[in-house]
């Protein structure tokens, strides 16, 4: 065989896998089945990976869509925030210049609202943070907010048309009177549920109700009555207290005199030794007399409500008419008497609290 025959025969068994050297060359290179076995496990990779992120996409797309939603209802909901806290901004502004007299002309005030419930007759409450020793104004200013707050939401709850406004040093409300009432039942308990709700703040606040009023022009001495009962209830019974104008009486002057000791003189002047308030004698002589000026000397009434004879009461008159004259004859020492017997009760109540 010729030099070239061999060369092409060692080419074929090269080739044909013939020879060693034709089993190194043919070891080297992958069969068909080997090919078609990698491009199998790499199909079965590709669809096991596909497989697995579909169900990832699947999971994640429900809470995707549940963010973009709480994202959507946010955003709503700020800008009804938004909305809400510029009309109350403009509700507050409205109500100071009606209360303050400004605004006399209803067709000024928004239809609904304000101007829905000056369709009716409501009260007005006023409700003022009590002062206390070393007031930090920043500290104030969040206490005042946060009563402000328990304020809207109690009287939204107590009367769904009513009108809360927070201000500088006090929180104004607007309730509708319940026909047939004074309307200071509802104010009330507004005020003590407001107290419940506030309970952890560490301030108190005094609440003044005016008598009902129908109407725009009267909105204004309303707010005025509210604010005087405000400071008279605070001066009589001391902070926290719930005044209604219309239930002071005699104590809405006696508030507004000076602290000057003449309401005491005068006790003193009048009542003599029963104006000692520590003397155990003298408050029983004076619960005596109150009870008869207020039966407007009904001796039998006055007996049954003390629960004492007939005579002892008697007794009583002939002791009181020696200590402070004869009022059970005289009008106008009745009348020095009573205002006497509730300077004594005030200074009573001023006693107790430590003032």
């Amino acid at each position: 065989m010729s030099a070239s025959a061999s060369a092409v025969a060692g080419d074929e068994d090269a080739v044909s896998g013939g020879g060693d050297g034709g089993a190194r060359i043919a070891g080297s290179l992958p069969g068909p089945a080997v090919v078609a076995a990698s491009a199998g496990v790499s199909r079965a990779g590709l669809s096991r990976a596909g497989a697995d992120g579909l169900g990832l996409l699947q999971m994640l797309l429900p809470a995707a869509a549940q963010a973009l939603g709480l994202a959507e209802q946010l955003a709503r909901a700020a800008g009804e925030a938004s909305t809400d806290a510029g009309d109350l901004k403009y509700q507050a502004d409205i109500l100071r210049d009606v209360l303050t007299g400004r605004v006399t002309d209803a067709e000024r005030i928004p239809v609904a609202g304000l101007g829905a419930l000056l369709q009716r007759t409501v009260v007005v409450v006023v409700a003022e943070p009590d002062p206390t020793a070393g007031d930090d104004a920043a500290a104030l200013r969040r206490q005042q907010d946060a009563l402000t707050a328990a304020w809207t939401a109690t009287v939204r709850q107590a009367d769904p048309d009513g009108v809360v406004a927070g201000y500088a040093g006090e929180i104004v409300a607007l309730l509708t009177a319940v026909p047939g009432q004074d309307g200071s039942g509802t104010a009330r308990d507004a005020a003590g549920r407001v107290r419940t709700a506030c309970a952890r703040i560490p301030r108190t606040f005094s609440t003044g109700i005016s008598r009902p009023v129908r109407g725009l022009a009267g909105l204004p001495e309303a707010y005025d009555q509210a604010r005087r009962a405000v400071a008279a209830g605070r001066r009589l019974q001391g902070p926290g207290a719930v005044t209604d104008f219309d239930r002071l009486g005699v104590f809405r002057l006696l508030s507004l005199l000076p602290p000057d000791g003449e309401l005491e003189r005068f006790a003193d002047e009048v009542l003599g030794a029963l104006a000692r308030p520590l003397d155990a004698e003298a408050a029983d002589l004076r619960r005596t007399l109150q009870v008869l000026l207020e039966t407007n000397l009904n001796v039998a009434e006055t007996s049954r409500r003390l629960y004492v004879h007939y005579n002892t009461l008697r007794y009583r008159i002939g002791k009181l008419e020696r200590l402070v004259g004869p009022f059970t004859q005289d009008s106008r020492l009745r009348l020095d008497l009573l205002i006497a017997l509730e300077i004594v009760h005030l200074a009573e109540g001023v006693a107790a609290r430590g003032e």
